[in-house]
Parts: structure tokens; C-alpha cells; sequence
């Protein structure tokens, strides 16, 4: 493990005491866990969390993160315990478990599976996906295809025998890693994946643009970091907000870029940025993107719902005498920020604080 023993035993202590206070569990039940804890440590140099401490710690983690706009339903995250996977094969098969009850069919659940955390030498669980569910880059003689952000993960599953399309919407493999054994990939089968045709509800020649995107966001590359334990492997997700479909993931020069597209099917004039074209086919891919997830079915909020929700959540945590631990600027939307109630308020401050996700050096880049 790479923190210190007193490092761990003054986070153990801290989150313990947390845990009990916040559940209402009584003083008395909190100094026997208190001392379980230090007992484990003395004689192993670690100790265990009960499924009931690692669900409230994973809940606290996403209450504490700086850059999630979406807290106001921390209290509802469920918690799938994997700490007995211990192959390959097992992790995967628990990561496809997740995939399948996180979707729910489009009614989206807040969902973290969490394996073993980190040991005392070293080994550990590893993720390299970024995402459990993202779709392939290939640089090709002609250009780009599919997602740009992909090209590095993609070219680390070609190197381990993983096989794509060719196209702009392949499913990337899960790739596991355990200890320091060569990662592993596995294939996603087509029935664990729900995406979202994207159409206009007015336009109707949008639907030729063959736009789509998948259901659910699970993040799987960051460290879940609870009373001085790291589980190296906790893929957690909620539910899309609109713009980081419309506004980022299929707008983005450097990602899909099918702005100028979407103008052109539109009848925008790109000649000049006067005509706000890019403004223009902006809004209306958002509002197709919104359309078509709700009438699919899918869970996905809108930025200015999403906004009021923080501002909700903001107003609990003050009438809990807690401080809000928040990034402004990855809080407020990438489409219309001035119009959400989270742009006057620049006075957000960003704070150490856990439990929490913490973000760890990408493994495949520095192989490149």
C-alpha cells in the first residue's frame, strides 16, 4: 500500500468515526470498531470495511467530489460488492453484471461495484478502460474514425489481440489487469449495450446524420479512497446530462465534430462565424440529444435541471453545516453557463477532502 501506516490509521479513524456519527449509530459501537481497526492493523498492516461502511463511504465519496454537478442523489447510490473476484474472468463477468443492472433498460440506477483494494505490496485491481462502455478511434490514412479520445486505449486493444469494425461507433472491449500480469481484454456482448438513436423532435432529416450514443456513463479508471484504503477498481456511474452528449461528446473539434455537419443539414451559412451557425446547430443537437434519450426511455437530465438540482443539493449540505467541496469550473454546463444559477457563484472552492475518486496516472500512456 502506498500510504504509511499512520497515514491509514488516522484516515481509518476519521471515516470510522464519520460512518457512525452520520448513520446514527451509537459512541459505544464506534469504539469497538475502533478498536477491531487498529487490531487489524497492528497485525496486518490493514483492515476490512463492512459492505455497510464501503456503501456509505462510496455514497460520501460522490457527495464529496468536486466536479460532479449531479450530487443532489448521493443517498441513492446502491453498492455491488466484488471484493471476491480474484481472475480475469471474474472481474469481468462482475463489470458486466454492473453494466446490466446500472441500465436497468434505460431507467438508469446510480451503481459502484467495488472489488479488493489495494494490498500491501502493490497488488492491486485494475480498469484501463476510462469508461466501462466507450466506443473505438482508429487513425487511418484518411483520417480519424470513431471517438479521437479512443485512439490510445484503442490501439492497446489491437495490441492485445482485440479485433474492432472499422467504424465510428465501435464497442471498445474491457480491459482488466491484474497485479502486474499483461491486462486482458474481454468483449462486451451487443446485448449488454443499450444506445440511443439520435433524432430531432422537428427536424426531420436529422435522423440522416446517423448519430448515436450509449446509455450510461460508468467511470472505471479512478481510485475510490475510503479510511486510508484504496480500491483501485470501483466503477461507478449516474446518468448523462445532455450537454456531455450534445456539447462535448459529438460536438467537440477533437472528438466527433459533427457540428459543421449538422449546420450543413440545417442550411446554415459556415462562412462567417457572424451567423452563429456553430451556436445555431449546437441547440439543436442538444435538443435531439434530450428528444431522443427521454423518448427512448434513458435516463438523462438537461443543464438547466441539473443546475437547480445542485443548487438544491448546495442548500442541503449548508443546512447540514457542511462546506460544499466544488470545481466551479466543471460545474458550470458547456452550453449557456450564464443562464444556470451555478455562474454566480465563482466563490466555489475546491478542497481535499475524503472519502472521494481520485484520479491515477493513465497506464497505457506510458507505454505509447
Amino acid at each position: 500500500m502506498n500510504t504509511n501506516t499512520t497515514t491509514i490509521e488516522r484516515e481509518a479513524e476519521q471515516f470510522i468515526r464519520l460512518f457512525h456519527e452520520e448513520t446514527g449509530r451509537s459512541s459505544e459501537d464506534c469504539e469497538i470498531r475502533l478498536t477491531e481497526v487498529a487490531r487489524s492493523l497492528r497485525e496486518t498492516g490493514t483492515y476490512r470495511h463492512t459492505i455497510e461502511e464501503i456503501t456509505y463511504g462510496a455514497r460520501l465519496a460522490w457527495r464529496n467530489n468536486s466536479r460532479c454537478i449531479g450530487r443532489l442523489f448521493w443517498e441513492s447510490l446502491e453498492v455491488i460488492d466484488e471484493r471476491g473476484a480474484t481472475t480475469e474472468e471474474a472481474v469481468a463477468d462482475a463489470l458486466l453484471r454492473h453494466i446490466a443492472y446500472a441500465t436497468n433498460n434505460g431507467r438508469i440506477k446510480p451503481t459502484l461495484t467495488v472489488f479488493s483494494p489495494e494490498q500491501a505490496h502493490g497488488e492491486s485491481i485494475r480498469i484501463w478502460n476510462h469508461q466501462l462502455i466507450r466506443y473505438a478511434g482508429y487513425n487511418t490514412p484518411s483520417g480519424i474514425v470513431g471517438d479521437p479520445a479512443s485512439i490510445a486505449f484503442t490501439n492497446e486493444a489491437l495490441r492485445l489481440g482485440w479485433r474492432g469494425q472499422g467504424t465510428k461507433y465501435d464497442i471498445l472491449p474491457l480491459v482488466v489487469q491484474i497485479n502486474e500480469r499483461e491486462p486482458r481484454w474481454f468483449p462486451i456482448p451487443e446485448a449488454y449495450i443499450k444506445e440511443v438513436e439520435i433524432v430531432h423532435p422537428e427536424i426531420a432529416n436529422f435522423v440522416e446524420l446517423n448519430l448515436k450514443w450509449y446509455a450510461v456513463p460508468i467511470l472505471s479508471d479512478q481510485v475510490l479512497d475510503i479510511g486510508g484504503l484504496r480500491y483501485t477498481a470501483a466503477p461507478f456511474n449516474g446518468w448523462y446530462m445532455g450537454t456531455e452528449i450534445g456539447a462535448r461528446n459529438l460536438s467537440d473539434a477533437d472528438r466527433y465534430d459533427e457540428l459543421p455537419a449538422i449546420a450543413d443539414k440545417l442550411g446554415l451559412d459556415r462562412s462567417t462565424n457572424t451567423t452563429l451557425w456553430k451556436d445555431r446547430a449546437l441547440l439543436e443537437l442538444n435538443a435531439a440529444v434530450i428528444h431522443s434519450y427521454k423518448s427512448n426511455g434513458v435516463s438523462i437530465v438537461d443543464h438547466h435541471t441539473a443546475a437547480e438540482q445542485f443548487m438544491r443539493f448546495m442548500k442541503r449540505e449548508e443546512e447540514n453545516g457542511r462546506s460544499v467541496n466544488a470545481r466551479w469550473s466543471w460545474l458550470i454546463p458547456p452550453m449557456s453557463p450564464a443562464a444556470t444559477p451555478i455562474w454566480n457563484r465563482g466563490e466555489l472552492k475546491e478542497r481535499e477532502v475524503k472519502p472521494d475518486f481520485v484520479a491515477r496516472q493513465c497506464p497505457y500512456h506510458n507505454q505509447q
